[in-house]
């Protein structure tokens, strides 16, 4: 199925009659259909980027710019979270074996919209919402969650549920990611998963992930 442009879509709106979001990014491909919407649609968007689970220090930095770049295209406000990585490692402590989509996923959820409602309380946001929902490869029920229980720790604040899938949201997020050459990352982000991948690889007998290698391209017609 072909996704629908943005032009063909519903109009979004943002809960609580507020224009404003600020968005939780994990990387400019998750999140650049998110952006483009938003703006299309008039919302007054801020990105936060908080992600101190992404390893090495080098695919962080990669997936920063990335986003840094997209957001000044397009004019966004960008806000640049804290790498507090041992805040992550403390965190993940006795969960370094959970599967994908278990309890360290969870935690790591908890974690990145934990600090994204705290900063939406302090700056007079009451939308928050974020671009980990629009993969398939992630649970959007357990990532909906996170972000509800994060922001019911603050009154007048709202995680904004909206299903970015919906209308071929995700396979806009190749078209753009392609479109715009982004850097795409071979795995979600942590060490944990890092490893995971490239035992995956070594027993498929394919090559370990090499780090800042690999960028989408546009096929040539």
């Amino acid at each position: 199925m072909t996704a629908q442009t943005v032009a063909e879509l519903d109009k979004l709106i943002p809960p609580n009659d507020d224009p404003r979001v600020l968005m939780h990014s994990c990387c400019a491909p998750c999140a650049g259909d998110l952006m483009e919407r938003m703006i299309a649609d008039g919302i007054d968007l801020t990105i936060f980027f908080y992600n101190p689970n992404i390893h090495p220090r080098k695919e962080y930095r990669i997936r920063k710019d990335e986003n840094i770049r997209f957001a000044e295209k397009l004019g966004i406000p960008f806000v640049d979270g804290d790498y507090d990585v041992q805040n992550w490692f403390a965190r993940a402590k006795g969960m370094e074996h959970e599967p994908e989509r278990g309890k360290r996923c969870t935690a790591c959820f908890d974690m990145r919209f934990e600090r994204t409602a705290l900063y939406a309380h302090e700056h007079g946001f009451s939308n928050i919402t974020s671009s980990l929902g629009i993969s398939r490869w992630k649970n959007m029920e357990q990532i909906n969650g996170c972000g509800e229980l994060a922001a019911s720790h603050y009154d007048g604040i709202t995680y904004w549920t909206y299903n970015w899938r919906k209308g071929g949201g995700a396979n806009r997020m190749y078209e753009i990611a392609k479109r715009e050459s982004f850097y795409q990352q071979e795995y979600c982000g942590c060490i944990f998963s890092l490893r995971d991948t490239n035992d995956w690889r070594k027993q498929n007998g394919r090559e370990e992930i090499e780090i800042g290698e690999k960028f989408y391209e546009e096929k040539i017609k």
